[in-house]
């Protein structure tokens, strides 16, 4: 009976050892420490996941001289050893526990360098959790007044709905396994998640910076969607309209298809031009900017306020004058018409007069003691010249006027003297209308 018991008491002793050294050794791995910036309510034996599944557990924590958390912990093969990229998050199991938390770890790629045994991850690469109390302390007492009244009124929602509300739970939980699947998936890559998570954060930053144009922008449409609403007879017609309005724009835009065919084409053949376009208007600017005042005073000559002022006034009377003017200018034409003819007989003579103009001014310029050389007299042709005999032979009374009709108003143009060597005296003109005798020339060689 005592071998009995004394073998029995053995074995227990054995058993105790055999925990006691596993308890002592621990569940083996490599050690690492993590620096936070707080524990974020971490406890001794709290687990350490990757993606969900855990790989270790939390040894100690202790506080540093710079006042930060030391985390230490195992990681359990094959996990370990972890290597150069590694990351560390505390998170929490739910919302409504306290000491629910564990560190979700993000391994490094397999190809960085493997870190030792008892290495420490810096502030760099770990992040602390945010409890909810940490959100609520950012809020405003407006938005925790708020936020009280959203609770008491989902209470007052439910009062008295709890049947409903239990019959409603039973279609949690297709809505809960679809959640969780989508969650696993999105905590899959905890990277992505936590550049996702941070961008938010800046975003709602950046949204939070702007809050008073936020504030507007939603005072404004507020305002557009009230005066859309006071027009809603209008929009009730409008819409009614809309129908026939498109079946006849369907036509205009399938005519429009066509027409954006053959605008290709143009399109096409103007930008070898638009490529010098660009410097065309550059030089071109400052020809505007300094035809401004020009524009401004041809718009005041146009345009400008009272009554027979401007050029619109002008233009209209223009149609009054027309009707007053009309005969005018038939009868101008006409007169130019008939005109054209002499005109034309007196202007080879033009030289002969500004000649004579020329002469009778040289001559009457000088004077003497009878006075001026120039003297008018009434002087009739007495005499013919014979050019056989170079002799002067008088003229009978009665035939010396006659003599002054054929011998001087028939001459032709440069007859008045005469004739020089080269022949361009006196002038004929090409086609012999005009009526004038050559052959009348002053006498004398």
């Amino acid at each position: 009976m005592n071998a009995a018991r004394g073998a029995a008491l053995g074995a227990l002793v054995l058993a105790v050892a055999v925990v006691a050294v596993l308890l002592l050794r621990g569940d083996g791995g490599n050690t690492y420490k993590l620096r936070f910036e707080n524990a974020g309510q971490l406890v001794k034996d709290d687990d350490v996941q990757v993606g969900g599944r855990r790989i270790g557990s939390i040894r100690k924590i202790a506080l540093t001289d710079n006042n930060q958390a030391e985390i230490t912990i195992t990681v359990q093969e094959p996990y370990a050893p972890l290597h150069e990229g590694t990351s560390a998050l505390i998170r929490a199991t739910s919302l409504s526990g306290i000491a629910n938390r564990y560190i979700a770890l993000t391994p490094g790629p397999n190809s960085n360098r493997k870190l030792p045994d008892g290495a420490t991850l810096g502030t760099d690469k770990t992040t602390s959790i945010v409890d909810l109390d940490q959100l609520f302390n950012t809020f405003d007492p407006k938005t925790r007044a708020a936020l009280q009244q959203f609770i008491q009124g989902n209470a007052t929602w439910y009062d008295g709905k709890g049947v409903q509300a239990n019959a409603a739970t039973r279609y949690f939980n297709p809505a809960l396994s679809a959640s969780r699947r989508l969650v696993n998936e999105v905590v899959t890559d905890q990277q992505t998640l936590n550049a996702f998570l941070r961008n938010a954060a800046r975003t709602t930053n950046a949204l939070a910076s702007r809050r008073v144009d936020l504030a507007n922008l939603v005072s404004n449409a507020n305002t557009t969607a009230g005066a859309i609403a006071a027009e809603n007879a209008s929009f009730n017609q409008a819409l009614a309209l809309l129908p026939g309005t498109l079946r006849k724009a369907n036509t205009t835009f399938v005519n429009l298809r066509a027409t954006l065919d053959d605008l290709d084409v143009l399109v096409a053949a103007s930008k070898p031009a638009t490529k010098d376009l660009a410097r065309f208007l550059s030089q071109l600017r400052p020809l505007i900017q300094e035809a401004r005042p020009t524009i401004a005073d041809l718009n005041t000559l146009v345009h400008r306020s009272g009554p027979n002022n401007d050029l619109t006034d002008l233009l209209a009377k223009a149609p009054s004058l027309e009707k007053a003017a009309k005969p005018s200018f038939a009868h101008s034409i006409e007169a130019l018409e008939k005109a054209t003819p002499v005109l034309k007989f007196l202007r080879p003579y033009t030289p002969d007069l500004v000649g004579w103009l020329r002469d009778f001014g040289v001559g009457s310029a000088n004077y003497d003691a009878n006075g001026h050389f120039a003297r008018i007299s009434p002087m009739f042709n007495a005499y013919s010249f014979n050019q056989n005999t170079s002799q002067l032979t008088p003229i009978p009374p009665s035939q010396r006027l006659a003599g002054l009709q054929t011998n001087q108003l028939r001459r032709c143009p440069g007859a008045a003297s005469q004739a020089p060597v080269d022949g361009s005296a006196p002038y004929r003109d090409s086609d012999g209308t005009l009526d004038c005798d050559p052959s009348l020339v002053p006498p004398g060689p």
